[in-house]
């Protein structure tokens, strides 16, 4: 019997100081998307695709399937073990900078490990905000997912 999903949601956000159009290809296009998330992407992310998506500093991997896509609005994929369902909401404000929000949500955990899975998570899509302003607005990368669970480092 599967497991039930519950309620539990996280939410990211961020301003980025660009036009939805270039914020969402941010997202869509691979070749963009690893300088601040994932290091290798199998393809651009179109409606009833899957992709793979690599962190190889890691050995990680995770496919992405592809539920919808409303071109500079809104992005829709289902990933992870068990699999849960993520929202890119991207609104494009009057003075041409985007507001970008990520909902995370499906999950099927409870207690401990829904706790775990949840400050896991939340903490992650932060990041990937943090890291994608930083290099659209900038041209940055700051290394962010890289960094966060240097080699050598134990994890508590």
């Amino acid at each position: 019997m599967a497991k039930q999903k519950n309620s539990a949601t996280v939410t990211a956000q961020m301003l980025i100081r660009k036009p939805a159009s270039i914020v969402f290809n941010a997202f869509i296009d691979p070749e963009i998307t690893r300088n601040f998330w994932f290091t290798k992407g199998s393809g651009k992310l179109e409606a009833g695709t899957t992709v793979i998506w690599e962190w190889e500093m890691y050995d990680v991997s995770t496919q992405v399937k592809v539920r919808k896509i409303t071109p500079d609005k809104q992005i829709l994929i289902e990933w992870g073990e068990p699999a849960t369902t993520v929202l890119f909401d991207f609104q494009e404000l009057p003075d041409g900078t985007t507001y970008i929000g990520i909902t995370n949500t499906g999950f099927t955990q409870q207690g401990e490990e829904l706790l775990e899975a949840i400050n896991d998570n939340t903490g992650g899509f932060t990041t990937v905000l943090d890291g994608a302003k930083a290099y659209l607005e900038h041209n940055i990368n700051l290394n962010l997912i890289a960094d966060k669970f240097p080699k050598g480092v134990s994890q508590h």
